[in-house]
């Protein structure tokens, strides 16, 4: 068995958010994988196993260093180069514990570019007691919210709150107190805490504090990211037939960019980057 370490939503080594990958997981359980998971240390590692489907479709599993996680987006995207590499670009298929996600890999300049469709994606506002506990546990005000983005729960595979910081700065002075924030995003089964602020139309900034999974913070979350596609939508403002761009990690030293694409017929997210193996 062999353990690979890829940065996703980069083309650099030393950017991106790092995820494990196993490519022949066929006879592990899931204690086994968990164990792994915590060895390699990353916010989440694939697994993936054959399937009795004809072609390019594998069974995936991911797991944080504490727990299993129904989808992960920079797990699924550097899974899908990983593998691309080793075959040809194409067409994927990953049987996830959310539902099948279909991938694709194309070649773009000296990485691989993967793009991910999620599962149908929905979105609603979130419970002002809920919201009053996050707050706290972020030591935010709602004066420190932009009240053109409400506060809403939406899920593409997994369960994400959604806040919008009213300035860059609001974002980028992140500290919070992770007890507190994991305990209430464990009663809600809330994956991360997608902390987002608005430049222009089309670009936005991103932090995602995962304490669920034992992560102070994600440098960059597909699977948040594509429930953010599913929430602008849901609130009106997904641009029409424009995709927007999530730089996430810039304030932890690890730049991400992260490409979402919204059809106002299709329940379903694309959420498209790059991948790389990384360093020694």
């Amino acid at each position: 068995m062999e353990i690979l370490r890829y940065s996703a939503f980069t083309d650099r080594p030393d950017g991106g958010n790092p995820a494990g990958v196993v490519l022949d997981a066929q006879e592990l359980d899931a204690a086994e994988m968990l164990r792994i998971a915590a060895e390699v240390g990353f916010s989440e590692t694939a697994f993936v196993s054959a399937t009795e489907a004809p072609g390019s479709t594998h069974r995936i599993r991911y797991f944080s260093p504490r727990a299993e996680v129904d989808f992960c987006g920079h797990a699924t995207v550097a899974t899908a180069v990983a593998l691309a590499e080793r075959t040809a670009p194409g067409t994927l298929v990953f049987e996830t514990n959310a539902g099948p996600v279909g991938v694709t890999t194309a070649a773009e300049g000296q990485a691989l570019r993967a793009t991910l469709t999620s599962v149908p994606a929905s979105s609603e506002p979130v419970a002002p007691q809920l919201l009053e506990a996050t707050l706290k546990a972020l030591d935010w005000s709602e004066d420190d919210l932009d009240p053109a983005f409400p506060a809403h729960v939406a899920f593409a595979g997994n369960h994400h709150l959604m806040l919008a910081a009213g300035s860059r700065q609001r974002l980028a002075e992140l500290d919070y107190d992770f007890a507190a924030l994991e305990a209430v995003s464990r009663d809600q089964n809330w994956t991360t805490v997608h902390l987002f602020h608005q430049q222009t139309g089309t670009l936005f900034h991103a932090r995602d504090p995962f304490p669920l999974g034992g992560v102070v913070e994600d440098p960059a979350t597909g699977a948040a990211a594509a429930a953010f596609g599913g929430y602008l939508r849901a609130i009106g403002r997904a641009p029409a037939g424009a995709p927007i761009t999530v730089l996430q990690g810039y304030d932890m030293g690890r730049p991400s960019r992260l490409t979402v694409t919204t059809d106002p017929s299709d329940p379903r997210v694309r959420v498209s980057g790059q991948a790389v193996p990384m360093l020694p």
